[in-house]
């Protein structure tokens, strides 16, 4: 398994570590954004990642039965750690504003899921396809994610088992500090896509 560093090391080289004025999804505020778009620009760089990341997920999780990812950033993560891991991933997607299954796409009764995500910060897409298992009457047995960035305070009440956590720092509209008050603020996320 990669280290921290190692981890760390690998965002920095794909541009995935950005800085600047950010919204994320989250409606909070940042000096800095993980584009996991960039890292996965970069296959063999993200394979290192996904497979550490596996490797973390094996050793947690004994029953997985499928994987279930937030579009549009969880996709290609969940398909990732799907296929190295030999388990069925399916993905939600918003229809006005919501979390569906489409494309054919079903969680069936009693299947035990693990939801996987590129980046978490307050863990809300994360919850919006859980519940999409609970009301399937799916179990799900944990989060994965490449980046966890939420600071011990995403919604998740699970165990988030991720390849790197990264402290950065987040901040209401009106508590920005004044460093950011000057720069131009850029939402590069995809949740109102």
């Amino acid at each position: 398994m990669l280290s921290y560093k190692e981890s760390l090391k690998i965002l920095k080289e794909t541009d995935a570590l950005l800085e600047g004025h950010f919204i994320l999804s989250s409606g909070l505020h940042s000096d800095k954004y993980v584009q996991c778009a960039k890292l996965l620009s970069k296959p063999k760089k993200a394979k290192e990642l996904c497979l550490s990341l596996a490797e973390k997920i094996k050793e947690k999780y004994k029953n997985i039965d499928l994987i279930l990812s937030p579009a549009i950033g969880g996709i290609v993560i969940g398909y990732e750690i799907g296929r190295i891991l030999n388990i069925e991933t399916i993905f939600a997607e918003r229809v006005n504003g919501n979390f569906n299954l489409r494309r054919g796409f079903e969680i069936n009764k009693g299947k035990k899921i693990l939801v996987v995500e590129d980046v978490i910060t307050t863990g809300k897409s994360s919850l919006e396809c859980s519940a999409l298992a609970k009301k399937a009457n799916a179990e799900i047995v944990g989060y994965a994610c490449i980046i966890d960035r939420s600071n011990g305070k995403s919604k998740i009440d699970k165990t988030i088992v991720s390849q790197i956590q990264i402290q950065i720092p987040t901040y209401k509209k009106e508590d920005l500090p004044k460093h950011l008050e000057s720069i131009k603020a850029i939402k590069p996320g995809s949740r109102n896509l």
